[in-house]
C-alpha cells in the first residue's frame, strides 16, 4: 500500500478509520483520537492526506442521517472566516516538514484538550436549549472561531473541537449540533481536497490505504447512530480529553 505497515498498525488506522464514523455521527470531535492514531502510525505529513478522504465519507453518512437538522444561517456566517483559515493552513504547509507537521499536530490536539477542558469548567453540563442559537454573542464568535477552525482543520483535520465549542456555544441542541455540523465539514472537508492535492498530501499511495480503510467507516456510523441516544456525555468526553492529551504529548515528545 505504499507504506510498510504491521498487521498491528493497520489494525490501529481500522479502529481508527471506525472512530470516524462513530465519532460524526454521534460524538463530533472524538475522532481527535483518530488523528492522533494516523499520525502516530505514518509520517506526520502524509497522515493529514490519507485521513483527509477517509472523514469526507464519515461527513458523507452524518448529512444522510442529519441532513434535515441543519442550521444553514449559522454555516453561511461561518464560511467565509474559515475560507481565510483555510488558505492560512495552506500556506503554511507549504514549507512545514515533517518534523514541525508533527510538532504542529501534537501542539494543535493539546490546544484543543485545554480550550475544551476550559470551556467545560465554564459552562457545566446543562440541558440543551435552543435560544441561544443565531443571538449576537454566537454572530460575534463567528470570524474567530471560523479562521481557527479553518486553519486547524486544513494543518491537522482537527477543527471538529473548534466547531463543536462554537455550536455548543451558541446553544444548539443534540440533531441541530449534529446535522449543522455534518453539512459544514462536508464542504469544508471536500473544500480542502484541491489544496491538499496540490501539496502532494493526497496521491495514489494514500488513495489505496484509503480504499482498504474506508471500509470501516461504515460500521462505526451505523454504531454511532444507534447509540448517540444512550451515551453517557460526559464520561465519553473524559475519554476523548484524555486519549488527545496522550496523543498529543506522544507526538511531541516523539
Amino acid at each position: 500500500m505504499g507504506w510498510d505497515l504491521s498487521a498491528a498498525q493497520f489494525a490501529a488506522l481500522a479502529v481508527a478509520a471506525l472512530l470516524v464514523g462513530f465519532s460524526k455521527t454521534a460524538v463530533s470531535g472524538a475522532n481527535t483520537i483518530s488523528l492522533a492514531v494516523f499520525a502516530a502510525v505514518l509520517p506526520a505529513r502524509a497522515s493529514t492526506g490519507v485521513l483527509l478522504p477517509i472523514l469526507i465519507a464519515g461527513d458523507v453518512l452524518a448529512v444522510l442521517t442529519y441532513r434535515r437538522h441543519a442550521h444553514w444561517p449559522t454555516l453561511w456566517r461561518l464560511f467565509p472566516a474559515v475560507a481565510g483559515g483555510v488558505v492560512a493552513g495552506t500556506v503554511f504547509l507549504m514549507w512545514a516538514d515533517d518534523a514541525v507537521m508533527r510538532t504542529s499536530i501534537g501542539a494543535i490536539l493539546l490546544l484543543m484538550a485545554g480550550v475544551t477542558i476550559a470551556r467545560r469548567r465554564r459552562s457545566p453540563a446543562r440541558p440543551d436549549q435552543e435560544g441561544a442559537v443565531g443571538s449576537r454573542g454566537s454572530r460575534l464568535k463567528a470570524p474567530s472561531y471560523g479562521i481557527l477552525g479553518g486553519f486547524t482543520t486544513m494543518v491537522a483535520n482537527a477543527g471538529g473541537p473548534v466547531m463543536s465549542m462554537y455550536l455548543l456555544s451558541a446553544g444548539f441542541r443534540k440533531l441541530g449540533f449534529l446535522g449543522t455540523s455534518a453539512w459544514f465539514f462536508l464542504i469544508v472537508n471536500t473544500s480542502k481536497v484541491p489544496f491538499s492535492v496540490s501539496l502532494g498530501l493526497i496521491d495514489a499511495r494514500s488513495l489505496l490505504l484509503d480504499a482498504a480503510l474506508v471500509l470501516f467507516v461504515v460500521p462505526g456510523a451505523i454504531l454511532g447512530k444507534y447509540t448517540v441516544h444512550h451515551i453517557n456525555q460526559r464520561l465519553f468526553e473524559q475519554l476523548v480529553i484524555g486519549a488527545t492529551v496522550l496523543g498529543g504529548l506522544q507526538l511531541l515528545l516523539r
